[in-house]
């Protein structure tokens, strides 16, 4: 039997989720308490009779949801450190141990701070559970571990993550047996296991070593990252082609996981030409020169902007730390480079995989490719011309890998061609049931040096399809919302809309509006109604004349509201004049104007 530890004295009163206990008694509980992380004791002590630092650690819990958890590293119950994932761990072995007969776990972690110690914690006690543990010897993608449930018959999935969020903050997100992220169903369970668990009293836990010693946890074999990799190789659609094509790449994994495996996806396919960004290399949590490592932003791409200097990159690739989303720079002109949205990334793929797949006989009998609700309707477009159905599910890439398994069920899978959301995401093959930056770097690099053999950049492919289908710009707006007061206000907002429905936006009619917590699409002209096959998500669309689009909802894992718009004019001009108008009232309407 292994030495079993509960990891710290039964506490005074129980760590449920209840947002009303006394915060007082919670911080001097965790004083007596948390005391095998000496960082969280000293941050404890640092905010001795700080009223306000000590509410901001205390008056929640980190919300356990279809992501999991996540939030700001540091001591309390609104905090990612070893008891908060102790408590969560503890809740999913609970869970799986009532579902399933000897569960495994497969565990991964990114290279952000505490990762490596968070995920080792979720292993020892999974193991002290009875439940067998997989864990990664080194860092590695999210779609890696995704990959990793299925091939090595997991019953779920741990990653601790916190995608491309500054580096104060870090994760824990769960997966299901079929290796997309939890469903509701399942976080439902859990989460109502984690709510009785005592997180200073109930734990369960085997130190790590133990674990590898007697067999309770186990280190991924190198056998999953080489099935993986082969898996990705084989969604090429024109194999060889990035060797003759003579692709100038420069290449940042932004200090997280991409660095070795989308290096090595790259190497296989061929291109030799590439410059890696060294201040951005090397596993690095606290992303020194890019403090928020996330490729949609123009920031991130400053280093390896200084290296086309010297050296004449057609394409950069940046993947975000845990590495399942891309963006690219793309050369505009001698000595510029232009970003690419992940919109306009998504609809050139879509319309290189389908194109390519005509010309070589490749084609399945019943293409569909999928996309959020959120994401651009040029893909629709492009998808029609070449005979391809469009699914669009909620935001979430779960629901992308809850499609391909519904197609797999069907001894469909083949026809799934790309799953793709506006946030850089995208998933071409079925290893993976969650988003793939190393599959996506290997096919834009693909994709790139195609264009190069017969004389295009990929701005004068996007150029291309803004010709044929009109010009499609699309804006984010992120509105950020810390702290009780920030989600009182979030919730408010949305309260407002839904009673007060917006009759125009922008100069434009709006001729239908979607609530999807509801689940209603309503006709303004008409005041008809009609249902929305969809699971219910907290978002209101409003469909404007001219086929623009106006989306607002609440992000799922960060404290912001989310606001999409999408201009669709003849012109460049128009679009932005347009933007702005929208993005303007829109603000004035909610109080946020500058």
């Amino acid at each position: 039997m292994p030495d079993i530890m509960i990891c710290a004295p039964k506490s005074a009163f129980r760590q449920r989720k209840d947002y009303f206990m006394d915060i007082h008694a919670l911080y001097s509980l965790w004083c007596e308490n948390a005391k095998e992380d000496s960082d969280l004791q000293k941050e404890l002590k640092e905010i001795a009779g700080n009223e306000a630092e000590i509410n901001d650690r205390f008056y929640k819990s980190l919300e356990f949801g279809t992501a999991g958890l996540r939030g700001v590293i540091g001591a309390g119950t609104n905090r990612m450190n070893i008891y908060t994932v102790g408590q969560a761990t503890q809740g999913l072995a609970a869970s799986l141990l009532k579902q399933f007969e000897q569960p495994s776990v497969a565990i991964a972690y990114d290279s952000r701070i505490k990762s490596e110690v968070f995920a080792k914690r979720a292993a020892g006690i999974l193991a002290a559970n009875g439940v067998k543990a997989y864990i990664f010897r080194e860092l590695v993608p999210t779609p890696v571990l995704s990959f990793a449930v299925r091939y090595l018959g997991c019953k779920s999935g741990i990653v601790i993550t916190a995608s491309h969020n500054p580096s104060m903050y870090n994760g824990f997100k769960c997966y299901d047996p079929d290796g997309y992220q939890m469903t509701d169903e399942s976080a439902a369970k859990t989460l109502s296991e984690i709510q009785s668990i005592d997180m200073f009293g109930d734990i369960r836990c085997i130190d790590f070593e133990q674990g590898l010693q007697e067999g309770s946890i186990e280190y991924c074999a190198d056998a999953v990252m080489e099935a993986f990799l082969s898996e990705v190789q084989k969604q090429a659609v024109n194999p060889g082609i990035c060797k003759s094509s003579n692709l100038n790449l420069i290449y940042s994994p932004l200090n997280g996981t991409g660095n070795k495996p989308v290096r090595e996806l790259l190497k296989r396919i061929g291109i030799r030409n590439i410059k890696v960004v060294p201040e951005q290399e090397l596993p690095d949590g606290n992303f020194p020169t890019c403090p928020y490592p996330n490729p949609e932003i123009r920031q991130v791409f400053e280093k390896a902007l200084e290296i086309t200097k010297d050296f004449d990159a057609d394409l950069i690739l940046a993947t975000d730390p845990d590495c399942d989303r891309v963006g690219i720079a793309v050369k505009a002109g001698e000595g510029e480079y232009k970003l690419m949205s992940g919109n306009e990334v998504g609809a050139m793929l879509l319309d290189y995989l389908l194109s390519q797949r005509e010309a070589h006989g490749t084609m399945p009998p019943e293409p569909v490719a999928v996309k959020s609700f959120v994401t651009t309707n040029i893909a629709n477009k492009v998808a029609a011309k070449h005979g391809c159905k469009i699914k669009e599910v909620l935001t979430g890439f779960k629901y992308i890998g809850e499609f391909i398994t519904e197609l797999e069920k069907e001894g469909k899978e083949n026809n799934f061609i790309l799953g793709f959301e506006e946030s850089y995401g995208y998933l071409c093959g079925t290893h993976a049931r969650d988003k793939d930056a190393v599959v996506a770097s290997m096919l834009i690099c693909e994709m790139a040096a195609y264009y190069k053999s017969i004389g295009k950049t990929l701005i004068e492919v996007m150029q291309g399809l803004y010709d044929t289908f009109g010009i499609y710009k699309h804006t984010v707006i992120s509105l950020q919302f810390e702290g009780a007061a920030g989600m009182k206000k979030m919730q408010n907002i949305m309260s407002t809309l839904r009673s007060d429905m917006l009759q125009s936006l922008g100069g434009l009619k709006v001729e239908y509006f979607s609530d999807y917590k509801s689940l209603k699409r309503t006709c303004l002209a008409t005041g008809e109604s009609e249902d929305i096959l969809l699971p219910h998500t907290n978002a209101l669309v409003y469909e404007l004349e001219g086929d623009n689009l106006f989306i607002i909802r609440p992000s799922g894992t960060e404290p912001k509201i989310k606001a999409y718009i999408t201009a669709c004019t003849q012109s460049e001009s128009e679009a932005e004049a347009l933007t702005q108008n929208m993005q303007k009232e829109f603000k004035e309407l909610i109080g946020e104007t500058e």
